[in-house]
C-alpha cells in the first residue's frame, strides 16, 4: 500500500558490505605471531560459523521490518459467514425432454441434491421454482432434509418466466425490501390490516457483486415466454449486489418434445443467461449431459462457500522481524555472552 517505502530495502546490501568490511579490517588488525599453535591454544576452537548466524538473522529481521513499512497486502480465501444460497430452478414442461438422461428435470434434481448435501451445515439454502409463474418451494434454511424434500416436490408446468424466478429469489433474500412480487407469483396481494401503514423502504444501489452474504444459482433449459424481462430482473439483482450464477441445461439447437397432447420445440437461450451472469458478476455454465451438470454443481459448491478478501498483513511482517531480532540477540548472548 506504500510502495514508496520499498527502496529502503537497498540498505540491506549496504549493511552486508559494511559487515564484510569490518571482518576484513579485523583480520588485518590481528597481531602477527611466530607460531600458529600459540594462537590456537589462546583462542581454543573459536566461534567458527556461529559468528555469522546472529548478523544474518538480524539482516533478515531488518528486511522483514522494511517490508512492513511498505504495508504489504495479500488476497486470502476465507470461509463465508452467514451465507444464503437460493436455487432458482426451471420446472417448465420442456424439462421433461430426454436429451439429458433420464430427463432434464431428474438430472437437475439429482445434481441439486448432491450440491445441497456437499454444502457446510451453516449455509442456508432456499429453493424457488419457476414456470409460468414463480413460487418459493422452500424458504432459506439450514435443514438439509427440508431442502431435499422441496426439490423432490417439483411439478412441471407450462411457460418459462426466467425473470420471475430472479425477482422472487431477490424477494426471498431481502424479505423486508418491499420488492413487488404480485406479478411474478400470479397471486393477488393480501389486504393490509386497518391502521397498518404501508412500509416504504428507500433503496440505494450498491456496487455490483458486493453483497457477500447471499448468491443465486439459476438453472433453466429454455427461453423466456412470459413474465418480466430477465435482463430487467438481472438489473435488480446487480443493483443489490447479488451475484447470479446461471446454468444452462439441454441443447442450444433445440429439441422437439410432446406435452399433454401437443408438441413444441425448446431451445436454450445461452445469450440471455450469459448476459445475466455478466451483469451481476456471476458466471455462466453449460451442462449438455447429466454428468456435466453434476460437475457444474461441484464447481459451484467450491465457489459458493468461500470469499476472497484483500487484507493488509503488515503485522505479520513486523512480527516476523521482531522474532528474528530476538532470536539473533538470544543466540549472540548464549554463544558469546554479549549482543554483537
Amino acid at each position: 500500500m506504500w510502495p514508496q517505502m520499498l527502496p529502503a530495502l537497498a540498505l540491506l546490501p549496504v549493511l552486508v558490505l559494511l559487515y564484510l568490511w569490518i571482518l576484513r579490517r579485523r583480520r588485518r588488525a590481528t597481531v602477527r605471531l611466530a607460531s600458529v599453535a600459540i594462537v590456537k591454544q589462546a583462542l581454543g576452537r573459536g566461534p567458527g560459523w556461529r559468528r555469522h548466524v546472529p548478523p544474518a538473522l538480524m539482516a533478515l529481521a531488518l528486511a522483514a521490518l522494511l517490508l512492513a513499512l511498505a504495508r504489504p497486502t495479500a488476497t486470502l480465501t476465507l470461509p463465508m459467514a452467514e451465507r444464503t444460497i437460493i436455487l432458482a430452478m426451471d420446472v417448465s414442461g420442456s424439462m421433461r425432454a430426454e436429451d439429458v438422461k433420464p430427463n432434464r428435470l431428474v438430472a437437475a434434481q439429482e445434481a441439486a441434491r448432491a450440491f445441497v448435501e456437499s454444502l457446510p451445515r451453516e449455509v442456508r439454502v432456499g429453493v424457488v421454482s419457476f414456470a409460468g409463474t414463480a413460487a418459493v418451494v422452500q424458504a432459506p434454511t439450514t435443514s438439509r432434509d427440508d431442502v431435499l424434500a422441496a426439490i423432490e416436490r417439483f411439478q412441471l408446468q407450462r411457460g418459462t418466466a426466467i425473470g420471475s424466478g430472479i425477482v422472487l429469489s431477490l424477494a426471498t433474500i431481502f424479505p423486508n425490501a418491499g420488492i413487488d412480487i404480485q406479478q411474478v407469483t400470479g397471486q393477488r396481494a393480501m389486504p393490509r390490516m386497518l391502521g397498518d401503514p404501508e412500509k416504504k423502504t428507500d433503496f440505494t444501489p450498491v456496487p455490483v457483486g458486493s453483497y457477500g452474504s447471499a448468491a443465486m444459482i439459476l438453472l433453466t433449459d429454455g427461453q423466456r415466454t412470459t413474465g418480466p424481462d430477465p435482463i430487467d430482473a438481472a438489473k435488480m439483482a446487480a443493483d443489490r449486489g447479488i451475484r447470479v450464477y446461471t446454468v444452462g441445461i439441454g441443447t442450444t439447437k433445440g429439441e422437439i418434445i410432446g406435452f399433454e397432447g401437443w408438441s413444441m420445440r425448446v431451445r436454450l437461450d445461452e445469450d440471455t443467461l450469459k448476459q445475466i451472469a455478466q451483469m451481476t458478476m456471476g458466471e455462466y455454465f453449460y451442462a449438455g449431459t447429466a454428468e456435466d451438470l453434476k460437475k457444474v454443481y461441484q464447481s459451484l459448491g467450491s465457489r459458493m462457500v468461500v470469499e476472497r478478501k484483500e487484507t493488509e498483513i503488515t503485522a505479520l511482517f513486523a512480527g516476523v522481524g521482531a522474532l528474528l531480532a530476538l532470536l539473533a540477540s538470544g543466540l549472540s548472548l548464549w554463544w558469546f555472552g554479549r549482543v554483537a
